[in-house]
């Protein structure tokens, strides 16, 4: 798989959490290659299914397809846009982004306030609140209201930008990369025996509350499930021990919302491969998928393996295509190195 081409596809839909329906068909069409069965639920999860040779039990990978973004709060007389939030959006990276507005059709704009030349000094020492920016497109206020309304999607204009030591950068791989990730782990299972179901679910919604997970875990009630997503990744300004660093292999979550077992096995197996891999603690909720996948019915053993990604949740995301790849291989391994006394195994210790 060519990593690269795979994620700047993959970054191509904009996909706001609550507009997953209208834009996963790319996602489908990329499971279809690798999965027995591919389908998606009531709430718009795309959930793929690699059938294991021999086993009674299953998998679940889960990476979300969605994004941050934004929403139409109001068009006033003269045809500018006045918007909210669609899920933990930093509103101190918005002034000047360029954005598509996801109308009637397709419309682009700006975010624009008064210029600091005519602000009051004390506006100029604060950052500029989302209350007094606007979103300009240039176009008359007869036609924005034709083709707009309240509760459109507005998603940032960005293409992916490819930097040296194969980091590449773009808005929105806060998923896609885990998204990447689990096909990764399809390709190389071909390659590899596997006796358990493997089943790999595109998450929704993850962004405003987890639901996706929720729903998915729930119907598809597996006997292990895995989250992957992304985690901080190390830059000048932030601590060393909050953050992990990239190029040097996926961050191995452990903590109360992870199984112990899964841990150690993710663990052992890096170490046995050769793979790098980093410490994640969490002593607490991950946030993640993870958490909605573990306390689903009777409980779901869990893990989290995570890519470093710096500058989370801006349309600037970087990360090291090398976790990508490293991430999937030990996933795949993992997988490849289940057998049922080792899932029987999870509920006794």
């Amino acid at each position: 798989m060519e990593l690269k081409e795979t994620l700047t596809r993959l970054v191509e839909p904009t996909i706001p959490s609550g507009s997953e329906f209208k834009n996963n068909k790319l996602i489908r069409e990329a499971f279809l290659h690798y999965c027995d069965d591919v389908k998606c639920d009531k709430l718009g999860n795309v959930i793929g299914l690699k059938k294991g040779s021999s086993s009674n039990y299953k998998i679940m990978l889960a990476a979300h397809m969605d994004e941050i973004g934004l929403m139409v709060k109001h068009i006033d007389d003269k045809g500018f846009i006045r918007f909210t939030f669609v899920g933990g959006v930093d509103q101190r990276i918005l002034l000047t982004q360029e954005v598509l507005i996801h109308g009637h059709e397709n419309i682009s704009g700006i975010i624009g306030n008064r210029p600091p030349h005519i602000q009051e000094p004390e506006e100029r020492k604060k950052a500029i609140k989302v209350d007094n920016m606007f979103i300009d497109t240039g176009l008359s206020a007869e036609y924005v209201k034709k083709n707009i309304s309240v509760g459109d999607f507005i998603t940032f204009k960005r293409k992916p930008i490819e930097l040296l030591n194969n980091y590449f950068s773009s808005n929105a791989f806060d998923d896609r990369a885990g998204i990447v990730v689990m096909l990764y782990v399809l390709e190389e299972l071909t390659k590899l025996k596997h006796t358990i179901d493997v089943y790999t679910v595109v998450t929704v919604q993850e962004e405003v509350g987890l639901r996706g997970a929720v729903v998915s875990s729930y119907g598809i009630y597996p006997d292990i499930g895995i989250a992957i997503d992304v985690c901080h990744g190390n830059t000048p300004d932030s601590p060393e021990y909050e953050t992990q660093k990239l190029g040097f292999g996926p961050a191995l979550a452990l903590g109360p919302n992870i199984h112990p077992k899964l841990f150690e096995r993710l663990k052992s197996l890096a170490e046995d491969y050769k793979i790098p891999y980093q410490l994640n603690p969490e002593p607490s909720c991950t946030g993640t998928d993870a958490w909605a996948i573990q306390i689903t019915k009777d409980g779901i053993p869990t893990a989290l393996v995570s890519i470093p990604l710096k500058y989370m949740h801006t349309t600037v995301e970087t990360l090291c295509l090398d976790d990508v790849r490293m991430s999937g291989r030990l996933l795949a391994l993992f997988i490849a190195s289940l057998c049922n006394d080792f899932v029987e195994g999870l509920t006794c210790f």
